[in-house]
């Protein structure tokens, strides 16, 4: 007898599979002019959401895209990039304006803003066909054609959604987007790995978020605050040294962390950003040599410390420059959006405002060694 639990199991896992096949088997060539109906040779792939890619690629390397996806308003926008990053893409944008005539056209994103995103730019090779976008149902159709010089295989896809209109043709800030590796040679999503097996859409955004949250832990949080408890505790010895100790180790291996998944990511995925991975190598080899120091301190009574503290301290503020550089380097280059942007703003602000109260407050406290203590005033014993 089949379990009560095994058998919904099977019933979502059968109802799933048969909308997915209802909406790849969804007849739209009514709705679409030719050569978009009754293409030959068409793979359909579900991808993302309700986003839908069919595509059908001929012998001379056309390859004709229709992406259909749920719409109310706004706009839909698939693009193709080098790296799997929004900057330098080129993107094909549809949208149904508030009148009811269609746009669809190609824009390059040159930055991050809406200004910077151009309309009528871009680098995608589209053929003399014009694109077509039109609404059936609930649903909203791209469809254009691109020709390459040779046959188009696994390439980094955005997908981005807007329920705000255009206007003017700059569009607003998308609410939500994804990356994938998509196989149009093969029809399945995914780049190969050498291991054989195609990395999901899931698994990049695991990865992202994975190595943005343990970037924010280390650089943004546990080291810094190792360094505050160095500088402005002291006067709680040994305390402070056994703190001070505590974070740094953490931090260390939390950046560490940060730097292998952020290697990960570059093989599994293919991402090129140089001066992101430039800057975190750097960052983590100093933090490399940071641990190394710790096992050559001198005493402090060797003539040699001061030279120690010196190399100490000013590594340690550097490598904590690079770190907080390239944590904001990696949210621009994700486009990991306002959450992202207001969570590493609130961590500055906290590390700030945190190190001006402590440095009044040690501005303030005389050393104990500036003022010596007055001894006691003695009478003299023959009067």
């Amino acid at each position: 007898m089949i379990s009560a639990s095994r058998f919904w199991i099977f019933v979502v896992f059968v109802s799933f599979a048969v909308v997915v096949a209802d909406e790849c088997n969804e007849d739209i060539n009514a709705v679409l002019p030719l050569p978009y109906a009754n293409m030959t040779h068409v793979v359909c792939k579900p991808v993302w959401n309700s986003y839908i890619i069919r595509y059908s690629q001929s012998k001379d390397n056309v390859i004709t895209i229709i992406l259909s996806a749920t719409y109310t308003s706004g706009y839909v926008a698939m693009g193709f990039s080098r790296d799997g990053m929004m900057l330098n893409s080129s993107a094909m944008v549809g949208w149904i304006t508030r009148k009811g005539n269609p746009v669809i056209r190609q824009y390059y994103a040159e930055g991050f803003s809406p200004s910077q995103v151009k309309h009528d730019k871009g680098e995608l090779p589209l053929t003399g066909i014009p694109p077509f976008v039109t609404v059936y149902g609930a649903k909203i159709h791209l469809a254009y054609q691109l020709k390459y010089p040779s046959q188009l295989k696994t390439q980094p896809i955005l997908l981005a959604f807007s329920s705000k209109y255009p206007e003017h043709h700059l569009l607003s800030v998308h609410e939500d987007k994804t990356t994938i590796n998509f196989d149009f040679s093969k029809g399945s999503s995914g780049s190969t790995s050498n291991s054989g097996k195609s990395p999901s859409p899931s698994n990049l955004h695991r990865s992202r978020t994975s190595h943005g949250v343990l970037g924010l832990l280390s650089w943004g949080l546990i080291l810094p605050y190792g360094a505050i408890v160095a500088r402005y505790f002291k006067h709680k010895d040994p305390l402070w040294y056994y703190l001070h100790v505590a974070f740094q180790f953490v931090g260390f291996i939390f950046a560490v962390a940060t730097g292998f998944l952020g290697l990960s990511m570059y093989n599994r995925f293919g991402f090129h950003a140089p001066a992101h991975k430039g800057i975190g190598i750097t960052a983590i080899v100093l933090s490399v040599l940071q641990v190394m120091a710790f096992f050559i301190r001198p005493d402090k009574d060797s003539k040699n410390r001061k030279y120690w503290n010196w190399y100490h301290h000013n590594v340690g503020r550097i490598a904590l420059f690079f770190g907080a550089l390239n944590v904001l380097l990696g949210i621009q280059l994700a486009n990991a959006g306002s959450s992202w942007k207001i969570g590493y703003g609130l961590l500055l602000a906290a590390i700030i405002l945190t190190s001006i109260v402590l440095e009044v407050f040690k501005l303030k406290t005389p050393s104990p060694n500036k003022f010596p203590p007055n001894p006691d005033f003695q009478m003299d014993p023959g009067h």
